[in-house]
């Protein structure tokens, strides 16, 4: 049975789409490799701005899948990744075919060259969804396509530029995310909300941005601390959306070391950061709604609470849904 190219690009987004957010100031991207009967030996995705890319984390996978050789399991470094691969590998994927939602990278920067590693490997055929506009990283292809490699451009290409929007946004100038959580009664006071996955996946998320902005009631109310304790990360500056400028200085968040605390009724100072993320609810879902370039909501299968988040579902595009142990994940437009 012969499988759409699109069914094995859908499945690296899909990786990818686990990592969004965490990968700044890389964009996040997802591969799975293909053997020649059309099974699949691995979908993995760039994890950490970093960490090895993900057609690396990839072709690692497929290799012990291949192989059984465990050697490679203790390796964590890119560069020596790569070594490994090309003195091991036996033309073990001079069949296998390569679905990566980004030109493979070119260039030799934290990490050796993604294109210079499929060309060693001899893979037989990659698939891209998205051109990689970096003029750094970009002329992958071409590279392929000196090695005798077959390349086919945009598969699911709208779908993959859109994993690559915020990347786009932050390069260009900003990325605004406006994250909220609740219940499934649609209600997002009264305690903590969702799960201690879910948390820490937005302290994953605190730890990678320049700039979380708060509304000056919830500070006051819920006396935040606001850093990224659950994933030992840094805290970010602090923007307290506020016209009352007077707060009780012993708010968790204000004793947070190596941050900078601003107060404010305008939003301006977002110009200053590359990679903002917004935590509220209604009130700052109104007032910042000019400015997001993409949402983020955690749904906790629970009720319970008073404040009901009064928006519209329909206005919003799902561009993702991931689910942990007990959320439901959705990025929206």
């Amino acid at each position: 049975m012969v499988i759409n190219s699109e069914f094995f690009m859908n499945l690296a987004l899909k990786e990818a789409w686990k990592y969004q957010g965490l990968t700044y100031p890389n964009p996040a991207v997802g591969c799975c490799v293909v053997s020649e009967n059309e099974t699949i030996l691995s979908v993995e995705a760039h994890k950490k701005s970093g960490l090895p890319h993900a057609e690396v984390e990839a072709l690692k996978s497929a290799y012990i899948k291949l192989t059984n050789d465990s050697k490679i399991q203790t390796l964590t470094n890119s560069a020596d990744i790569h070594k490994y691969l090309i003195k091991n590998h036996n033309d073990i994927f001079k069949n296998c075919s390569v679905y990566t939602t980004l030109e493979p990278c070119s260039h030799i920067g934290k990490t050796p060259s993604c294109a210079d590693l499929l060309c060693s490997l001899g893979v037989k055929k990659v698939y891209v969804g998205a051109l990689d506009a970096n003029p750094e990283a970009s002329c992958g292809n071409e590279k392929l396509l000196n090695a005798n490699i077959e390349v086919q451009n945009g598969i699911l290409q709208n779908e993959c530029q859109e994993l690559l929007y915020p990347f786009d946004r932050w390069s260009e100038n900003k990325f605004v995310c406006f994250k909220w959580a609740q219940r499934l009664n649609g209600t997002y006071d009264d305690g903590i909300i969702t799960s201690k996955e879910s948390r820490k996946n937005v302290h994953d998320m605190r730890d990678k941005c320049d700039l979380l902005v708060i509304g000056g009631e919830t500070v006051r109310v819920d006396r935040p601390t606001l850093d990224a304790r659950l994933v030992d990360g840094k805290s970010p500056d602090i923007l307290i959306y506020s016209r009352q400028k007077e707060f009780d200085k012993t708010i968790p968040l204000f004793e947070v070391k190596n941050r900078k605390v601003i107060i404010s009724d305008k939003l301006d100072i977002i110009d200053d950061y590359k990679n903002i993320m917004i935590e509220g609810g209604a009130n700052m879902f109104e007032a910042t709604c000019d400015i997001v370039d993409r949402y983020l909501c955690y749904i906790a299968p629970k009720v319970g609470g008073s404040k009901v988040f009064q928006t519209n579902m329909e206005e919003f595009e799902i561009l993702n849904i991931l689910q942990d142990d007990k959320d439901i994940i959705m990025w929206l437009k």
